[in-house]
This record gives structure tokens, C-alpha cells and sequence, in this order.
């Protein structure tokens, strides 16, 4: 029983790890999105765009790579699954429950990760937006 436990908690630090760099690169990726897109943001905010729409419009950018990565990720994992068919207890090879779960918490991580550039874009200056090079 030891070593089955050991593989589950090393799975566990791993899924983790994968995580928090998936949140990381996401927030990245929106952040510097939102940065190069200061003057755009003030340009509606200057033509009273209220907070919801640019909160809505920034998220809109992030749902793109929101539904690309389970598609590519549920691939990847469909194929890795075939060597780690022996370690999980109880599960086939391609359990669909565990997928869509892990997708679904993938999706959530990545929401919550571009929800915070999204909240920063809603307080741009329209003044100093347009002033900005």
C-alpha cells in the first residue's frame, strides 16, 4: 500500500504545480494583453463604456484560450493515460467523469486567473490612456 500512496500524493504535488503555472501563464498572457490595449480600453471608457463591458470584453479574450486548452489538453491526457493505466485505483484508461472534472478545474483556475487583469482594466484612465505610447 505504500508505494500506491506514494504515487498518489506525487500525483497530487504534480497536479498542483500544474496549476498554479496554468494560472500563472494565463494571468500573463491577459495581463499583457490588457497592457497593450490601454489605449483601446481608455478609447471606450473615454465613450462611456461602463465597467461591465470592459470587464466582459477582456474575458471574452481569455474564454479563447479557455476552450482551446481542454481540447488540446484532453488529448494529451488521453494519450498519457495509457501509461499510468495501472496506477489510479478504479479507473479505466479513458474515464470520462475524471476529464471532464479536471477540465471544469482547469476552466475555473483559468477564470479566476483573468478575472484579476480583467478588474485592473476596468480602472484605466481615459486620459492618461490616451496619452500613453
Amino acid at each position: 500500500m505504500t508505494a500506491p500512496r506514494m504515487y498518489a500524493i506525487l500525483i497530487g504535488i504534480f497536479v498542483g504545480v500544474a496549476m498554479t503555472l496554468a494560472a500563472a501563464g494565463i494571468y500573463g498572457i491577459v495581463a499583457s494583453a490588457v497592457t497593450q490595449r490601454t489605449r483601446e480600453i481608455g478609447s471606450r471608457m473615454a465613450l462611456a463604456a461602463r465597467r461591465g463591458q470592459v470587464v466582459t470584453l477582456v474575458l471574452a479574450q481569455s474564454l479563447a484560450l479557455i476552450a482551446i486548452g481542454p481540447i488540446v489538453g484532453l488529448g494529451g491526457a488521453a494519450a498519457g493515460m495509457r501509461y499510468l493505466e495501472g496506477l489510479p485505483f478504479g479507473l479505466t484508461p479513458l474515464d470520462p467523469s475524471t476529464f471532464v472534472y479536471v477540465a471544469a478545474a482547469f476552466a475555473v483556475v483559468a477564470l479566476l486567473a483573468s478575472s484579476v487583469p480583467a478588474r485592473r482594466a476596468t480602472r484605466v484612465d481615459p486620459l492618461v490612456a490616451l496619452r500613453f505610447e
